[in-house]
């Protein structure tokens, strides 16, 4: 990156504020990044059963929209899942004219920083998707926001392209929480998705390119450790990056 505008300076140096100099992330150790803050989130990752009810596949690939906090982790995450052919960052809920970083992070544009995700159903299925989503990308029981940020851009939502993943998300949540799998309920939304926005360059593949910033070391690398960890069966060593996709638009 050559550049970096003002409030990505800001979330960049927030972690320095917050995470104590003491604290080292075992996740970094895991990926070799070498040493990283590590950050206690109000619901830690843990491996949620697989979905009781999944809908047939519909095609080649398929496209899964998520919210969930900052979409450098989210993307970061899901990079490394076998079967999953492209992540972009970008934003969803709001109008096209309102899809920048710059106004996105005011939390008046109905945005929510997002990522779209290409995948081979025949490696991997939308419900699996779902299940890593609510074990180790996002807390779903957070209210305006995800530690450490806060605002509606950084709320927890699932973006649904057809009916059928509507009905797999809704039962997915509502199994979860007859399983009482949180000790606080899921917030999580289920809306229609009415348009994906690409982030800027400088977002894309960004916990890729910058493993020792100190929002990634402390926040999403141990998102990364924590799939490794708890979804070994799903788990790519090499992430597959936005630049290097053969899936683009919508």
């Amino acid at each position: 990156m050559t550049s970096t505008p003002v409030s990505l300076a800001g979330k960049a140096l927030r972690p320095m504020l917050l995470a104590g100099a003491a604290v080292v992330a075992v996740a970094a150790m895991v990926l070799g990044h070498g040493p990283a803050s590590e950050a206690t989130p109000l619901v830690a990752p843990a491996r949620m059963p697989a979905a009781a009810y999944q809908a047939p596949a519909s095609g080649q690939t398929e496209t899964a929209v998520l919210s969930g906090g900052c979409f450098w982790g989210m993307q970061g995450v899901f990079e490394h899942v076998r079967g999953v052919k492209q992540v972009l960052a970008g934003y969803a809920g709001g109008m096209a004219s309102t899809a920048n970083y710059e106004l996105v992070s005011t939390g008046t544009t109905g945005h929510a920083e997002s990522i779209k995700i290409v995948f081979d159903p025949a490696q991997i299925s939308y419900g699996e998707i779902l299940r890593i989503y609510f074990s180790v990308a996002t807390d779903p029981t957070q209210v305006g926001g995800q530690f450490p940020d806060v605002g509606s851009q950084y709320r927890t939502e699932i973006w649904y392209t057809t009916p059928a993943q509507r009905d797999e998300a809704e039962r997915y949540i509502a199994q979860l929480t007859a399983a009482k799998a949180f000790k606080r309920p899921i917030v999580t939304r289920v809306d229609p998705l009415r348009g994906f926005f690409e982030a800027e360059s400088y977002h894309q593949d960004y916990l890729f390119h910058h493993p020792d910033q100190g929002y990634i070391a402390t926040y999403d690398l141990p998102k990364v450790a924590a799939l490794k960890a708890l979804f070994p069966g799903d788990w790519r060593p090499a992430p597959v990056l936005t630049l290097a996709g053969n899936v683009r638009g919508f």
